[in-house]
């Protein structure tokens, strides 16, 4: 039996009685943290242009919009405004953005084929455990064969999901699984100078997998070696050099849950930058005068500098706000002058301000071969000023496993996002309640937003 044989198996079985208490109460977070973000990015330039595109194509909604999208381009449009800030969640082990793939699949497929409270929580706990144990296999490989994870593997968590709620049999899901894996893309040229295509990439994966779950319904055979055969998926989208260990995909499947270990980002930035915006955060009580800061000197581990620290020019002048969350030394500088990295922090206005860019120019990186990345994120600083040297340390990701959010911190966050949307009073009540009951009695006549 092959690795997606072996899943599809598991995923047919599956009941939702047997999902874990902590999984379903993550879960729980995370609709209710993903359909925030989605709802917060709505009027964000990227978002609109997919609305442009996508307007008329049906009769079903988009979250944050009106009901004028089909199935595929409902998706699109909430899977990129779900990752279009970097306020999503987040993986521990390998950078996964599991929420802003499979939520807007299963709000989309859920209209389309009237699926039940019960059978969006499969789908999601499904396609979750997929996409997180499919970051474990290799870890940074992915990423240094020039691929994004999450786009990569959101397609298989969404077609694996779907399926699993379609009716569909093993072998059909398994093929979907297969099908997928020629439909997965992405890479991440973005980062040369913060354009929007990592923005798109989990709204096609979701795109891609609702595509691949569908014919295989319909009998389309797609390979069943698709993950660990000699010309698979890993072979394909990771860096050879990086050892692979498979059983991840498959070890103690229903007893072991990874979707557990999902993460929640107190900041608007990309993961590993986050330890260090707490770390600026608490140097700003120590430092009152930002201009007695002669230098900061950032502890980093080697897997993070080509993403977040070079090229330098960029990453101390951001060209685009989006570039900016993927640079420390401007997270550094806007979490101690402003206390904080939220929406309000990455935009055009912030990356021209003069004191934050000043400031930005201050941090340098070095790296430390004893840094925990990818297993732990972590942040150290070190700054220089007039007044002697002050050091800070984020031991862990906060909001990850080991410092864990708590359901207040998940209401204040989403209703912040909610703020920052402007919708009215009305619409929010409405997505309290649509959110509050999806894996009850999902009401989507809740969710139109003009």
């Amino acid at each position: 039996m092959t690795i997606a044989e072996e899943f599809s198996s598991w995923a047919k079985s599956l009941s939702t009685k047997d999902i874990s208490d902590k999984s379903r109460k993550t879960l729980e977070f995370l609709f209710k943290d993903i359909c925030g973000v989605i709802v917060s990015a709505r009027n964000e330039n990227y978002v609109q242009s997919l609305v442009k595109t996508y307007k008329g194509t049906g009769s079903l909604i988009s979250l944050g919009h009106g009901k004028d999208f089909d199935m595929f381009s409902a998706a699109i449009i909430a899977g990129t405004a779900a990752h279009g800030e970097d306020f999503d969640d987040t993986f521990e082990g390998n950078p996964m953005h599991v929420g802003a793939s499979m939520i807007p699949a299963m709000l989309s497929a859920a209209q389309k084929f009237n699926l039940s409270g019960d059978q969006i929580l499969k789908g999601m706990i499904v396609g979750s455990e997929l996409i997180c144990r499919l970051a474990l296999v290799a870890p940074t490989a992915m990423h240094k064969q020039c691929f994004h994870p999450t786009a990569v593997c959101g397609t298989f968590g969404v077609a694996v999901g779907l399926s699993s709620v379609l009716d569909m049999s093993e072998k059909q899901i398994s093929s979907a699984l297969g099908v997928a894996g020629s439909f997965t893309s992405g890479i991440i040229e973005y980062l040369a100078e913060g354009s929007w295509t990592k923005r798109v990439h989990p709204g096609w994966s979701a795109n891609s997998g609702m595509n691949a779950a569908l014919m295989a319904k319909s009998d389309f055979y797609g390979p069943r070696t698709v993950f660990e055969g000699e010309h698979g998926f890993f072979k394909a989208f990771a860096l050879r050099e990086i050892e692979r260990d498979y059983s991840h995909l498959t070890d103690k499947l229903g007893s072991r849950w990874e979707t557990e270990n999902l993460a929640f980002k107190p900041y608007a930035c990309g993961t590993m930058a986050q330890p260090f915006v707490d770390c600026a955060v608490k140097l700003k009580e120590k430092v009152k005068d930002p201009k007695k800061i002669k230098s900061i000197l950032a502890k980093v581990g080697e897997g993070t500098v080509h993403r977040l620290w070079e090229p330098s020019k960029e990453k101390k002048n951001p060209s685009t706000p989006y570039s900016a969350k993927f640079s420390v030394p401007y997270c550094v500088a806007v979490g101690f002058l402003r206390g904080d990295a939220g929406l309000s922090e990455f935009n055009e206005q912030s990356i021209k301000d003069k004191e934050i860019l000043e400031l930005a120019n201050k941090v340098q990186y070095e790296i430390d071969p004893n840094d925990e990345y990818p297993k732990n994120y972590t942040g150290t600083l070190i700054c220089e000023t007039d007044d002697g040297v002050f050091e800070e340390h984020q031991p862990c990701f906060r909001g990850g496993r080991k410092q864990p959010v708590t359901k207040e911190d998940i209401e204040k966050k989403y209703q912040a996002n909610l703020k920052f949307s402007k919708i009215s009073d009305k619409e929010i009540k409405n997505l309290n309640s649509f959110v509050d009951t999806i894996f009850q009695k999902p009401d989507f006549t809740k969710i139109i937003i003009q």
